[in-house]
């Protein structure tokens, strides 16, 4: 599995990103279909909540965000999901589209139903206007077959932006 777990830096796991994207894009038979993209609600209060979208034939994908956080209003967040041509990969982008967000997240957690994660990045500032993403610090964050999540203590609090790579799981081929 190609996916950060710790011993990445940022430029490394970004580095990686831009590779596998690329090496997707240039393959005829991967090419990544027209993306879905949802607006939702990220709702602060201390309550845990989900979201959820699924994608590909017969909705053989599934992409779940579940989070709790603090202060502030609701802000509207997207979540992007794509297919590669032969339906063996998916993306799921989950990000605010004004940057920052400004609640603070008491927890976070992006799971994937149908595939194995291959790449996945959490940023605590997504690209507006001018500015780049800024990734989370490694240890902030873990990566799993089928999760990326905060790690309890470490995590800092401020997200914005979560990217998924994920392909067909062995049981899906």
């Amino acid at each position: 599995m190609a996916a950060p777990s710790g011993g990445r830096n940022g430029v490394c796991a970004g580095l990686w990103a831009a590779l596998l994207l690329g090496a997707v894009a240039l393959r005829p038979v991967e090419a990544v279909s027209e993306p879905t993209t949802v607006a939702f609600d990220v709702r602060p209060g201390g309550v845990v909540h989900s979201f959820s979208q699924n994608v590909g034939p017969g909705d053989k994908y599934t992409c779940m965000f579940t989070y709790a956080s603090q202060g502030g209003t609701n802000e509207q967040w997207q979540m992007s999901l794509g297919t590669s041509e032969d339906n063996q990969h998916f993306t799921c982008t989950i990000w605010r589209p004004q940057g920052k967000s400004y609640l603070f997240f008491t927890e976070f957690k992006a799971e994937v139903r149908g595939a194995q994660i291959e790449y996945a990045m959490a940023y605590s500032k997504a690209a507006f206007e001018r500015e780049s993403d800024v990734p989370l610090k490694n240890e902030e964050f873990e990566v799993t077959k089928t999760s990326v999540a905060h790690r309890p203590g470490a995590f800092k609090a401020e997200l914005s932006k979560l990217v998924i790579v994920a392909k067909a799981s062995h049981t899906e081929l």
